[in-house]
């Protein structure tokens, strides 16, 4: 969703689990084993965010509010979504732009202002060093449960540029059961797409255009 702002991709060639080992940066062994290499990395993630405006998938999603409740699932980890004007957005995979405690509780989330990196130094209330508000490898996803009620009731279902790879995310395709239209929008032709959905082997900003036709 968010390639043609210009920010890497992880799945795709080229992308950034190729340049990045997993292991080193997104779990929390990598955290545990060296913690101010994990900050840097995605130190460089959100000035790279930062950096980016929204392209035109970000914006026809939002434009979708017009034709009625239109809510975001997104494993994105950026803000692009919000940014573009979309007003319910659930990150499944946590909010680059905000952080939490490193420490047992980390329900509550603290917002980074523009351009500002984490240190070590940065602390939370009680006294742990504050860490990217993602979700790791071999982390729960705390916002999945909240997902599947609100893609049970769609109306219209559409997924956009994901590998179908990533669980648990991945599953949540399976409960748009009472969707009247099923969209996958991705422009590679070997996805493993169900039968009832529509593939439209098409980029983001592309598919978008089409579904909003439809709509």
């Amino acid at each position: 969703m968010s390639a043609e702002s210009g920010i890497d991709t992880f799945r795709k060639n080229g992308g950034l689990w190729e340049q990045y080992k997993i292991e080193e940066v997104a779990t929390p062994e990598a955290w545990k084993n060296n913690s101010h290499n994990v900050q840097q990395f995605y130190n460089l993630r959100r000035e790279q965010i930062s950096a980016v405006e929204p392209n035109l998938g970000h914006k026809l999603v939002a434009e979708m509010e017009q034709f009625g409740e239109t809510i975001v699932v997104t494993q994105n980890i950026d803000d692009l979504h919000e940014r573009a004007g979309s007003s319910d957005v659930l990150h499944l995979h946590g909010n680059i732009r905000y952080a939490k405690s490193s420490g047992p509780n980390q329900e509550k989330a603290y917002y980074l202002i523009e351009g500002n990196n984490l240190s070590l130094t940065d602390l939370c209330p009680e006294g742990y060093p504050l860490r990217p508000h993602v979700v790791w490898f071999g982390e729960e996803v705390p916002m999945y449960e909240k997902a599947i009620p609100v893609i049970e009731s769609a109306t219209i279902f559409i997924v956009v540029g994901t590998s179908l790879n990533v669980y648990p995310a991945a599953a949540l395709i399976h409960y748009a059961n009472g969707a009247r239209l099923k969209v996958v929008i991705d422009p590679d032709e070997q996805l493993n797409v169900p039968p009832d959905f529509v593939h439209l082997k098409l980029s983001a900003s592309e598919g978008l255009k089409k579904c909003l036709e439809w709509i």
